[in-house]
């Protein structure tokens, strides 16, 4: 049976005892589990959804946003590094949250922040209004991202790799949706870019509504878990479940740790810099505006098949360096085709680029290959994620400023590409087969 699990389930399946709602459910009829088994799923499956079309459809509108509300190019590229602003800022208080609250009434929380801010924002009437708007949602979107694989890890603890497949495709299914429908939808509802953009209210919603029986179930629901148990709400083994409190990682003693930080934020600085200006760089190049939004869903849905295949990958690899490789010269081959033929090549450079961005589920894959027990990878997982999306915030805005300063695309293209090279020198150190824990232990 062993033999059969990937190296991440196998670390999982040999991991502490983690006390879970999954467990708990246990106490219930055999129809109960299945039936909030199935519950989660469709939550965590329509959560996803709702994790970037808040990002991406602005993208593909931006030019009419822009206009409508008289927006800077530079003033644009602070709206493109809002999200990993609101990721970095907002993330850090979701295990908070979790604790006094529970999971499921965080994420159900954050679904109706997305809600709330996407139908409120297009009705702003400024650009301030629109930004504390788009704030709001970009806030439901960060505390879901942070406990999503925590619900996931204590709900299917033997099922980790699969379930996080799932959940990571059904967020590139909903990045490429946004980014291919948006426009033409715009135009089904009359040509306003508020209808277009505030239509994405309603999937979230939607998303609200799974988590609803969850919260409300006393005794099987998670919120419920992590009242009782602070420390196992974010998948690491409680006190007395391991019959004393786990000791402390010094977690920025870990020279992996570090790589693995700036990997993930300079992957996010080129999936930011892509949702917010690739559409406008086709645009500019003489693509129509539907075409434009649709090479960005080209893009964007080509981590529906890899975001699936490249976790299983990584974890059959005891160096994960190829893969990395591999990505990154995609990136820069389709960074060079943008600025030689961004046009005549567009099809091929959308695909190549969306080979690239698909460094984010080898990054999260590598987060819990890199850690041994649970609470390392908590650890890990929080250090990363805050510390890359920091490390993302300055490259969107940096790009509207090239681009508006300059009047082109060259230097902005020639900035993303020179990122790679540093993405995949990371990247590389990253992927070494070594854990954050040896690492901290021998540099105490």
């Amino acid at each position: 049976m062993m033999a059969g699990m990937t190296g991440e389930e196998t670390r999982t399946a040999m991991s502490p005892p983690i006390r879970s709602s999954a467990q708990d459910t246990e106490l219930q009829p055999p129809a109960t589990r299945a039936w909030l088994t199935r519950v989660v799923i469709i939550g965590i499956v329509l959560t996803a959804l709702n994790l970037r079309p808040a990002i991406t459809s602005l993208g593909a509108l931006l030019e009419e946003v822009r206009d409508g509300l008289g927006m800077s190019g530079s003033f644009a590229g602070l709206l493109t590094s809002v999200p990993p602003l609101c990721f970095a800022v907002f993330g850090v208080m979701a295990p908070r949250l979790a604790r006094r609250f529970g999971p499921a009434a965080v994420v159900c929380a954050g679904m109706v922040a997305i809600a709330a801010g996407l139908a409120i924002r297009p009705f702003a009437g400024n650009t301030a209004g629109f930004l504390v708007a788009s704030a709001l949602a970009l806030m439901g979107i960060a505390v879901s991202n942070v406990l999503m694989p925590v619900i996931v890890k204590r709900w299917f603890p033997d099922r980790v790799g699969s379930m996080t497949g799932l959940y990571s495709m059904a967020l590139a299914l909903g990045t490429a949706a946004a980014a291919a429908v948006t426009v033409p939808m715009t135009r089904a509802l009359g040509g306003s870019w508020h209808a277009g953009l505030a239509v994405w209210a309603g999937l979230a919603a939607v998303a609200v509504l799974p988590w609803i029986p969850l919260v409300r179930a006393r005794g099987t629901a998670l919120s419920t878990d992590a009242a009782s148990t602070p420390a196992s709400a974010h998948g690491v083994p409680s006190a007395s479940a391991a019959g004393q409190e786990p000791p402390a990682l010094r977690i920025t003693r870990s020279r992996t740790a570090w790589a693995l930080a700036v990997f993930f934020g300079l992957q996010a600085t080129a999936a930011y810099i892509t949702m917010g200006w690739m559409a406008q760089i086709f645009r500019d190049a003489g693509v129509p505006a539907g075409t434009a939004g649709l090479l960005l869903a080209v893009t964007m849905v080509m981590g529906v098949p890899l975001a699936f295949v490249i976790p299983r990958l990584a974890t059959r690899l005891p160096h994960q360096g190829p893969i990395v490789v591999a990505l990154g010269v995609c990136g820069l081959v389709g960074y060079a085709g943008l600025y030689l033929a961004p046009a005549g090549g567009a099809w091929a450079w959308a695909l190549l680029l969306g080979i690239a961005n698909c460094a984010f589920p080898l990054a999260l894959t590598m987060v819990g290959m890199r850690a041994r027990t649970g609470a390392g990878v908590a650890q890990l997982s929080a250090f990363a994620q805050s510390t890359g999306y920091l490390i993302s915030i300055p490259g969107p805005l940096l790009v509207g400023v090239l681009y508006q300063h300059s009047g082109g695309w060259g230097l902005p293209i020639a900035l993303m590409a020179g990122l790679m090279i540093p993405q995949i020198v990371v990247g590389v150190l990253a992927g070494r087969d070594r854990t954050v824990e040896d690492e901290a232990a021998r540099r105490q």
